[in-house]
C-alpha cells in the first residue's frame, strides 16, 4: 500500500493523527493541500486498487476498511473521508482510537439505477488509452478533478499498460454497492461530522440532514471541497484537534 505521512507530534498531550481518505478514482495527493495546514500528524494512503496500492480480490467499504485499519493511531485518530473515502471511514469508526470521522461529500442517496449502472462499470474491463494525456484526462474526469488540477500534476492516477495507458484505478471497486450511511452513522459511538460543499451536486444538505443533526455547508465549493479550499477543511477539523 501506498502511504504518504507527514506532521509532527505523537508524544503525551499531543493532538489526534489525522487520517485522510480520498475518493473513487483518486489518490492520496488530493488531500496534500489541507495536510500542508494541520498542526500534526496525518497520514493519507492510496486505497486499495487505487494509485500506487495492491488490489483487493473483492471490493466492499468493509473491505476497504479493513484494508487500511492499520494505519489507525490507537492514541488517537480523526478519520478525515471524501466520498467513497468518507463511507469507508464511517466503518472505521468502532476501531479502537478513532475519536472522530468526518465525511465530505458523501453521496447518501442511490437509487436503483444508479446502483446498476455502479455494477456494469465494475464488470468491464480497464479502458486503454494510446497516450498518457488520454489516459489522464480520463482520470480527471472519474475522479472529478478536471479543472482542478493540472494534468500534468498527475502522477499515480494512471500507469503503464503494454503498448498504452490505463487508469490505476480497479475498475472493480465500482462495485461496493448501496453505502448505507444510516445505519452506520446510527451505530457510530464518536462524534460524526458530514460536510458538503454549497455546490455539491451529489448529495443536498437536507439529504445530509435526515442523519446528522447539523451538516456543515462549505460555501462557495463543490463536491472536491477538500481539493478546491484546503483552508476550509483545516476550519472544520479545528474543534476536533
Amino acid at each position: 500500500m501506498r502511504v504518504l505521512r507527514g506532521g509532527a507530534g505523537g508524544g503525551a498531550g499531543e493532538g489526534p493523527l489525522v487520517l485522510f481518505l480520498h475518493g473513487l478514482g483518486a489518490t492520496a495527493d488530493v488531500w496534500q493541500g489541507a495536510a500542508a495546514l494541520l498542526p500534526g500528524r496525518w497520514v493519507a494512503p492510496d486505497l486499495p486498487g487505487h494509485g500506487g496500492s495492491a488490489a483487493l480480490d473483492a471490493y466492499t467499504f468493509a473491505a476497504v476498511a479493513a484494508a487500511v485499519a492499520d494505519l489507525v493511531d490507537p492514541a488517537g485518530t480523526v478519520v478525515v473521508g471524501h466520498s467513497f473515502g468518507g463511507v469507508v471511514g464511517l466503518h472505521l469508526a468502532a476501531v479502537p482510537g478513532v475519536r472522530a470521522v468526518v465525511g465530505i461529500g458523501i453521496k447518501v442517496g442511490w437509487s436503483v439505477d444508479e446502483l446498476s449502472r455502479a455494477a456494469g462499470l465494475a464488470a468491464r474491463p480497464p479502458a486503454r488509452f494510446a497516450t498518457r494525456d488520454e489516459a489522464v484526462a480520463r482520470y480527471l474526469r472519474v475522479s472529478g478533478l478536471a479543472g482542478l488540477v493540472e494534468p500534468e500534476t498527475v502522477d499515480l492516477g494512471v500507469t503503464g499498460d503494454g503498448d498504452g495507458w490505463r487508469l490505476a484505478l480497479d475498475p472493480r471497486a465500482f462495485g461496493v454497492g448501496e453505502p448505507q450511511v444510516a445505519a452506520l452513522v446510527a451505530t457510530a459511538d464518536v462524534a460524526v461530522v458530514l460536510a458538503r460543499g454549497e455546490h455539491d451536486p451529489m448529495v443536498t444538505r437536507e439529504q445530509l440532514a435526515a442523519h446528522v443533526p447539523d451538516p456543515v455547508e462549505l460555501p462557495g465549493l463543490g463536491h472536491n471541497a477538500h481539493v478546491e479550499s484546503p483552508a476550509a477543511v483545516r476550519a472544520l477539523l479545528a474543534p476536533l484537534l
